[in-house]
């Protein structure tokens, strides 16, 4: 069946901002310079939190290239002999900006690249004598075959990257690390989803809400604004689709609620107002798909208007192809409506 489209929102990934920041120290004076990028001038992004699993905002995606070089440089057989460690540590570096520097070009072969690093750590780092770093590797190599899965859009990528988070968690538990626990729960969540879509079977959707409902319930608002936010809005995603999939409005107006918790959390926390945009956008059209379901005109004719409000007051946080999406979803709900008064 097809799903409807809606917006996953990626968190801040803290990793890639780690690695980056403890690479600087390779780049040469001139390398540095391209090390932030520039704000001299402020300009709404409206694709914040929405490229990707590895967006990061407070580096210069300038560098990869340099920082690549320079890890590549670093990772010598005589650094492996004198500190295995030390050599699995570079390697999971390298892997996440060679990840970054694939979603930035779009290439699949430095996500290759980087899976080759990931699994290269994990022959150092054992589940055994190194179980935080050996957990931490497994997380790092799901967040690549998720990106990469969606980019190739291939189920058995992300049935690999559920393995490695999986893997992740019998070591990152909610009691001994409570933080780790929780984000690699949301990244699960996101990654179930998308295997889902692939597979077109209610089981994963099902896992994914899991997911998400328990990294929901160790996240907060005040310490996790964004994360939290987040993980009510994919998981009206998911929920979303899988009432598509069910034919069941009891599980669309969960997802609803979701949305509608998600867009009152980035109101509250003052977030960028696209984000509130993109959840009202998933919201609105959850009601649409709800109309049709209950073959409600008058419900119809409400949604025409939402998307008509949504156009006509949040021009200017809205994407390109949101806005041409609102206008079709717009014109399809007033043409539901008009037909029961004809």
């Amino acid at each position: 069946m097809k799903f409807s489209d809606n917006y996953i929102l990626y968190p801040l990934n803290r990793v890639l901002e780690r690695v980056i920041s403890d690479s600087r120290d390779l780049l040469t004076a001139e390398q540095s310079k391209s090390l932030f990028p520039d704000r001299s001038l402020t300009v709404a992004d409206n694709f914040l939190h929405s490229r990707g699993n590895f967006e990061q905002q407070l580096f210069s995606s300038n560098v990869f290239e340099s920082m690549i070089e320079a890890l590549e440089a670093e990772l010598t057989d005589e650094l492996r002999q004198k500190s295995a460690q030390d050599w699995a540590e570079l390697q999971n570096r390298l892997g996440n900006i060679l990840a970054a520097h694939a979603q930035q070009t779009q290439n699949s072969y430095f996500y290759e690249k980087a899976l080759a690093c990931f699994n290269a750590a994990l022959e150092e780092y054992t589940q055994e004598e190194s179980p935080l770093e050996w957990a931490e590797t497994q997380a790092n190599l799901g967040t690549a075959l998720q990106a990469q899965g969606r980019l190739e859009s291939s189920s058995k990528l992300l049935g690999k990257a559920v393995d490695a988070y999986t893997a992740a968690l019998l070591e990152y538990t909610k009691t001994k690390t409570p933080e780790e626990w929780k984000l690699v729960m949301l990244q699960l969540g996101m990654t179930l989803h998308g295997y889902g879509l692939q597979l077109k079977g209610n089981r994963n959707f099902q896992k994914s809400v899991v997911a998400y409902k328990n990294a929901i319930s160790e996240l907060d608002a005040d310490n996790y604004p964004f994360e939290y936010a987040a993980a009510f809005n994919n998981c009206g995603a998911v929920l979303h689709n899988l009432a598509e999939s069910e034919e069941n409005p009891e599980r669309m107006e969960e997802a609803i609620r979701a949305y509608e918790t998600a867009g009152t959390v980035w109101l509250e926390q003052q977030r960028p107002v696209h984000l509130s945009v993109l959840s009202r956008v998933n919201k609105i059209t959850a009601l649409s798909v709800l109309a049709e379901m209950k073959n409600d005109t008058a419900l119809a004719d409400e949604v025409a208007d939402e998307f008509e409000i949504i156009i006509e007051c949040f021009p200017h946080a809205l994407q390109p192809l949101t806005l041409k999406y609102c206008e079709e979803q717009m014109a399809k709900m007033r043409e539901m409506a008009e037909s029961s008064a004809a």
